[in-house]
């Protein structure tokens, strides 16, 4: 299995905050199945401001650090870039680190509140460029749960988007796990990653296989397994990874507010 969204870097976000920490992450990983991860630390201005020569600075530290420990894990540059409107000039500055560093797909976070209105245009802007936007989490937003259209709006244009493994368990709570189900049984989604942060038993431990069971059971196994494998494999590859989105009906809102009245 590959995983393409992972804290596994040490100091450099919220995730592991220790060398010791990321090589007991990635053992876990390893036990687990997974063979691939891509290494993104958060950048958010303000906050992570991680550069693009920071982070692969910090994982060619950490790539010596697996080999002597014989841990047999690949570990991939990439990063998760927060929302904003200037994302699509960063990229054209040469700014941003791309998943596997190949100029194809950028692992993009909405703000946990909301879906801002300038996320269409920052998208086209990134596509013009010829990089396609991988949405992370979709299903721990609460714009996304409140109105799934909007996902379904970003995807038909031409987005991706990644569920995290601890949501479709239900670790992360029945809500999440609902609304993660949700956009898989609808073709939202194309990528399940741990978006691991730490090494114990919690909701974001690096470890995909449950969840990967969980996905052959609601799509059947192909489909299923090729959200942690097939999909992610093109990715970090660079190749196309399609996405067959059913269109969202919404609710006209004189009915909504019927409803709300009878009840």
């Amino acid at each position: 299995m590959i995983d393409i969204h992972t804290h596994i870097l040490p100091g450099l976000d919220d995730g592991a905050d220790s060398m010791e920490e990321a090589l007991a992450m990635t053992s876990r990983a390893v036990a687990d199945g997974i063979r691939i991860m891509v290494a993104t630390p958060h950048v958010i201005t303000g906050l992570y401001p991680n550069s693009r020569k920071a982070v692969l600075e910090a994982l060619e530290r950490f790539k010596g650090a697996l080999q002597g420990n014989d841990i047999p894990l690949t570990v991939l540059p990439g990063a998760e870039y927060r929302l904003e409107p200037e994302l699509g000039e960063r990229l054209s500055r040469g700014e941003l680190l791309t998943i596997n560093d190949g100029g194809r797909y950028l692992l993009v976070e909405m703000p946990p509140m909301l879906v801002p209105d300038f996320a269409v245009q920052v998208f086209y802007e990134l596509q013009l460029q010829g990089v396609t936007p991988i949405i992370a989490h979709p299903e721990r937003n609460a714009g996304f749960v409140r109105e799934p259209g909007l996902l379904y709006d970003l995807v038909s244009r031409g987005a991706l988007s990644q569920i995290t493994a601890g949501s479709l368990t239900g670790l992360l709570g029945s809500a999440a796990a609902a609304c993660a189900r949700k956009f898989l049984e609808r073709g939202y989604v194309q990528f399940i990653a741990t978006d691991a942060h730490s090494g114990d038993e919690g909701a974001r431990a690096p470890l995909l296989a449950e969840a990967a069971d969980e996905a052959a059971r609601f799509l059947g196994e192909d489909q299923g397994r090729s959200l942690v494998t097939a999909n992610p494999h093109r990715a970090i590859l660079g190749k196309a990874v399609e996405a067959s989105p059913l269109e969202y009906k919404r609710q006209a809102r004189r009915a909504f507010w019927k409803m709300l009245f009878r009840r």
